[in-house]
């Protein structure tokens, strides 16, 4: 059986955790969310050109493109 857990235990060790995280710099940040940017616009980029070759070749498929 799991013992009672004490709140201010809990919260000591919840701090010395969020002391031992090594936090991002802000360049670091800056640089990620850059690289996030870009790969969703590459990503949307691609989705939308198979969106446009699938849509052709489901209309030359059912004979509605000409």
């Amino acid at each position: 059986m799991a013992k009672k857990a004490n709140p201010i235990q809990f919260f000591r060790e919840v701090r010395q955790e969020v002391d031992r995280v090594t936090w991002p710099t802000r360049r670091e940040t800056v640089l990620t969310t850059v690289m996030v940017f870009i790969m969703v616009l590459l990503v949307a980029v691609f989705l939308m050109v198979a969106d446009q070759v699938l849509a052709v070749v489901v209309q030359w498929i059912l004979g509605i493109g000409s």
